[in-house]
């Protein structure tokens, strides 16, 4: 296996984010239409947070069912903002790091997507499963 391959041969460089500016509604919009658990806040090409599916399922309602089977409509969302649920210490990587260093930290912090940031630019993501993908594809 080649563990020295760098995070830029796996990562996702066309990155789905948002901004500070966006509502919670449009990060759940967005991680259902694009079938993804990670979202990047940015400040033009800065990281500033990061927001994850399980961010928005600790604080919502969102597909809740009443006794009769129906949907129940909330505005849990209303009453935060991107900023009070990112998470702000983002740790991030840079497109050099290998693969293998991506994965020990995922072991180590217990998260699942690596911002890619080069020269203060926001330039891809890497999650677990791009991880796990590059090695079981491995000979």
């Amino acid at each position: 296996m080649k563990k020295s391959v760098p995070v830029s041969e796996v990562m996702t460089k066309n990155i789905v984010r948002l901004s500070l500016s966006d509502e919670l509604s449009t990060a759940e919009a967005l991680f259902k239409k694009n079938h993804i658990r990670h979202l990047p806040v940015v400040d033009k090409e800065r990281i500033v947070g990061m927001v994850s599916y399980n961010d928005l399922l600790r604080i919502s309602f969102a597909d809740a069912i009443d006794v009769d089977g129906e949907e129940i409509e909330t505005t849990v969302y209303d009453m935060f903002s991107i900023e009070q649920v990112m998470t702000k210490k983002v740790v991030s990587i840079s497109s050099a790091t290998s693969i293998e260093e991506a994965g020990r930290l995922f072991l180590s912090y217990e998260f699942h997507a690596l911002p890619v940031v080069d020269e203060d630019n926001l330039v891809g993501i890497v999650t677990t499963s791009d991880v796990i993908r590059y090695f079981l594809s491995e000979d």
